[in-house]
């Protein structure tokens, strides 16, 4: 029987079974040198909070003169959760101990507590990818209409989102996103909460350790705004701002991570997941975060190695990696509705649209001349 791409699936590990053989041992052992990254960019970060200390006293007239500190503190807030990411996946150390202690203060500016982001994005988003049941996944239509569908619908990339809407949301989903889950398992910790687009449960001890680290992160937060002393221009422009441009550059990215792809019953990065091509520069300050199908596929990879996993991806399975510009990848976000009306079609709210998975549409544009895959 042959099958279509969109109809046949390979799982992740068939993957990096196939791709392993190609790859240097070095590619799969640790890098301090992230460590050293993060390490540096929570120190930018900190020193932009002493200069926002400072404001107060600056001549109004040269307070613009604050706006590339802010994009900087900004850029090191996106560091900050790449670095902590490969951090968390083992790529940077294996001392398991130091890494939750890191984590704890990396992750705070995210107001994500580490063992949440364990259980969230290690054991359940990189284990269901874009699946029925991965708590990152969008909106089912058929799901009911919650508040959190309805914050999704008015502020994520979408044909329906609102200018205003849409920068909004930039700055604020991924503290929804932290929200939903953190209120989901430390509230009810049960897989029927709705709000959630796919709830899951964690362990007594990991529900405790999620409220003590949230009261640390509360804590911290609470005490970089009594360093700005609560100044209405220190606030706004040291933390709000900075934070601001950091979430909204991190959702960029993790908007196209897989938002315009089809769902999947399998694991399989190549449907699920999508690779942007950047400026090499952002590359380099992003430690390699836009190879996203290639982390999929080992995520415990020191991320320099990304591009050589491109590489043997474009070799060995060229009909079924999808590479897009980010401009295009962007575009086709705007250009689609949001919510899954089966695993290959999006709709809108009032489901008066249904649009097919735009990759699915590319690959058959794509692959129409050639043999079906056996």
């Amino acid at each position: 029987m042959h099958l279509t791409h969109a109809q046949q699936f390979i799982h992740q590990a068939q993957y990096a079974k196939t791709l392993r053989p190609f790859l240097p041992a070095a590619a799969f052992a640790p890098d301090p040198s992230k460590l050293i990254i993060l390490l540096g960019n929570l120190v930018l970060l900190i020193s932009g909070f002493a200069i926002a200390s400072t404001l107060s006293q600056w001549n109004p007239n040269l307070l613009w003169l604050f706006l590339p500190i802010a994009i900087v503190m900004g850029n090191s807030v996106i560091v900050l959760l790449f670095s902590v990411h490969a951090l968390m996946h083992g790529s940077v150390i294996k001392n398991p101990r130091l890494t939750q202690i890191i984590s704890l203060f990396a992750l705070a500016v995210w107001w994500m507590p580490p063992t949440l982001w364990k259980a969230v994005h290690n054991r359940e988003h990189h284990t269901k990818t874009n699946s029925n049941a991965d708590p990152d996944r969008s909106y089912l239509h058929n799901q009911p209409n919650t508040w959190g569908k309805w914050i999704q619908n008015q502020f994520v990339p979408s044909s329906e989102v609102s200018p205003l809407g849409l920068f909004l949301g930039m700055a604020t989903a991924w503290g929804v996103h932290t929200f939903r889950n953190l209120s989901s398992v430390v509230l009810f910790n049960r897989p029927s909460v709705e709000y959630t687009p796919a709830p899951f449960t964690v362990s007594a001890k990991e529900r405790w350790a999620i409220a003590q680290e949230y009261l640390v992160i509360l804590a911290l937060h609470l005490g970089v705004m009594a360093f700005l002393r609560f100044h209405p221009l220190s606030l706004l422009l040291g933390y709000f701002l900075p934070i601001a441009i950091g979430y909204a550059g991190a959702m960029f990215y993790i908007f196209t991570n897989h938002m315009l792809c089809p769902m999947t019953s399998v694991n399989d990065p190549l449907a699920n997941t999508l690779s942007l091509r950047i400026p090499k520069l952002f590359d380099r300050l992003h430690l390699n975060f836009s190879y996203h199908t290639e982390h999929h596929i080992f995520p415990g990879m020191n991320s320099d190695y990304y591009p050589l996993v491109q590489e043997l991806l474009k070799t060995h399975y060229p009909e079924r990696y999808n590479l897009l510009g980010a401009g295009e990848a962007w575009r086709l976000l705007l250009q689609t509705p949001r919510h899954y009306q089966d695993n290959q079609t999006f709709t809108n709210w009032a489901a008066t649209q249904s649009v097919p998975c735009p990759l699915n549409l590319r690959e058959l544009e794509e692959n129409k001349e050639k043999a079906p895959i056996c």
